[in-house]
């Protein structure tokens, strides 16, 4: 996300593996198909307001309670219609796309949700234009039209194929124009729309979610409710699931955990399962190609020849992520080996030496990577100084690894002061332009000083008026080969999603996929 660029994968301590084998067994509770449902995370709630939330938390709100006019399919990357009825582009320069609303469409309180409230929500985001909002996805629209109760069709300023990937996210939230005011932010905590649940409370430490009545659409729903518990640390949640106080824990495990359950055997592991998905979850090094140390692309090349990605994941992150070779990640169209095709998978002393040279450098050459355990996680930390060790051990480098408070770091990174530092990246819809856009375009995010107008200004051009993104291959090929001609970043990892549960709670595997929409309707409890 934009904003919000991490993945926050903290551990939860070492105890949760082993309390929870020992703690084995059925369930207490009735509990049965169609009941409800307790998730604990660590995550928060930023907002409950479609104009403000950018964060994981907030985003897992309005997936469920909101209503898009389309949305991603369990397992699909290809938006299908949920308010709309049909949407599509009515040119063949994707400016123009047109959406059909569902008839008998209402919102949780009853009132009739029509185009007026589709046009509304949209305007609204873009008008309060908030900081931590998803306002900076919908910049394309130039104008919305509402012919009648039911049509809407958005004009665009630019090409923008993936426009309905957008809109198909949280940013694609439908509200109440008679609930929403047009340009300020709900304060109240509460929240209105038309999606397959109602919000029935929210305060810091809980959200409570009842199955919408009124909801129309094509989800269907199979538990009766869902109640999401926020902890404040890791150990708080750990002794959540081995007292049974979550049905199910997501996000915020320790990866040291997540390997010694995956490793047990059936029968350690009796009562409890841990469900793995498919992410599109990334983790970046990131070179400011305006610092002294990493100004020169040599030497830039030679840490990409010597970077061991599949001992990090063995050793830091316990086989829980996947060694990742381009900025675009495995299955997403256009997907490349382009790091892996030009700097191999182990480490190259002697091409590196030679990358080093041709930046002028006989000697030792000095590096300092930078990271914020805040966002990232102290896994991050061992693993800027495993690359910090894998690089001086190579006797070409003198590398260390320095950890920095939050606030120190972004305001560091803004001002150039870096000349490594790691980012994260949970994408925003599963469509390589949200790979590449955000980092590489002309308002990238990234703060490293790297251009490249071939990339801003021809090839992604390109890939956003072509609405059949199949299309879209050879040019976002072409950018990922430049990306590893030029590292500017340095792909290090993909992720994986997991949740951890107790026998019974079943639907897992289709709320963890590369759409990063967590489904409450899919889940059940026996």
């Amino acid at each position: 996300m934009r904003k919000r660029t991490s993945w926050v994968a903290v551990p939860v301590g070492t105890a949760l593996a082993a309390a929870l084998l020992s703690g084995c067994g059925s369930e207490d509770g009735s509990g049965g198909s169609g009941g409800s449902l307790v998730m604990g995370m660590t995550d928060k709630v930023l907002s409950v307001d479609p104009a403000s939330g950018y964060d994981p938390g907030s985003w897992l709100v309005f997936n469920n309670v909101f209503q898009p006019l389309l949305s991603f399919p369990k397992g699909g990357g290809e938006p299908q219609p949920e308010a709309a009825e049909k949407c599509g582009f009515q040119d063949g320069a994707s400016k123009v796309f047109s959406c059909t609303l569902r008839k008998d469409l209402k919102f949780s309180n009853g009132n009739d949700l029509t185009s007026k409230d589709v046009k509304h929500s949209f305007e609204r985001t873009l008008r309060i234009d908030d900081a931590d909002g998803p306002a900076v996805m919908l910049h394309t629209i130039k104008e919305i039209e509402t012919p009648d109760e039911r049509t809407v069709v958005f004009r665009l300023n630019t090409s923008d194929a993936t426009f309905p990937q957008k809109i198909a996210s949280g940013a694609g939230s439908i509200v109440d124009h008679r609930e929403y005011p047009a340009d300020a932010l709900r304060k109240d905590g509460k929240a209105i729309g038309s999606g397959v649940y109602t919000l029935d409370s929210y305060d810091s430490d809980k959200a409570d979610f009842s199955v919408n009545s009124g909801y129309t659409g094509p989800a269907e729903a199979r538990n009766s409710g869902m109640t999401m518990k926020f902890f404040d640390d890791q150990e708080a949640l750990r002794k959540a699931l081995t007292d049974r106080e979550v049905d199910l824990a997501y996000r915020g495990l320790a990866t040291k955990d997540i390997a010694e359950l995956e490793m047990a055997t059936t029968r350690e592991r009796e009562g409890v399962q841990i469900v793995q998905g498919t992410s599109a979850q990334l983790h970046h090094l990131v070179f400011n190609v305006k610092h002294p140390q990493v100004s020169d692309v040599g030497v830039r090349r030679a840490v990409a020849h010597l970077i061991d990605r599949s001992s990090l994941i063995r050793d830091v992150y316990r086989r829980t992520a996947e060694p990742l070779y381009s900025v675009v990640p495995a299955g997403i169209t256009g997907h490349n080996t382009a790091f892996f095709d030009r700097y191999g998978e182990r480490p190259d002393r002697t091409k590196a030496q030679a990358a080093l040279r041709s930046a002028g450098i006989e000697g030792k050459a000095k590096l300092t990577l930078y990271s914020p355990p805040e966002r990232y996680g102290p896994d991050t930390t061992r693993e800027m100084e495993a690359i910090a060790k894998q690089l001086n051990a190579s006797g070409l480098f003198e590398a260390q690894a320095k950890v920095v408070e939050l606030e120190r770091y972004e305001k560091d990174v803004a001002a150039g002061k870096y000349p490594v530092y790691v980012r994260g990246w949970i994408p925003d819809y599963p469509d390589p332009d949200n790979f590449v856009d955000p980092f590489f375009g002309k308002d990238s995010i990234l703060g490293n000083g790297y251009e490249s107008g071939r990339i801003a200004g021809e090839l992604l051009p390109r890939t956003a008026a072509q609405s059949n993104r199949a299309q879209t291959v050879e040019d976002f090929g072409a950018i990922q080969d430049q990306i590893a001609r030029d590292v500017p970043v340095l792909p290090i990892w993909q992720g994986r999603q997991y949740a951890v549960a107790r026998d019974g709670v079943a639907g897992l595997e289709w709320t963890l996929d590369a759409s990063t929409v967590f489904r409450f309707w899919e889940l059940s409890k026996s």
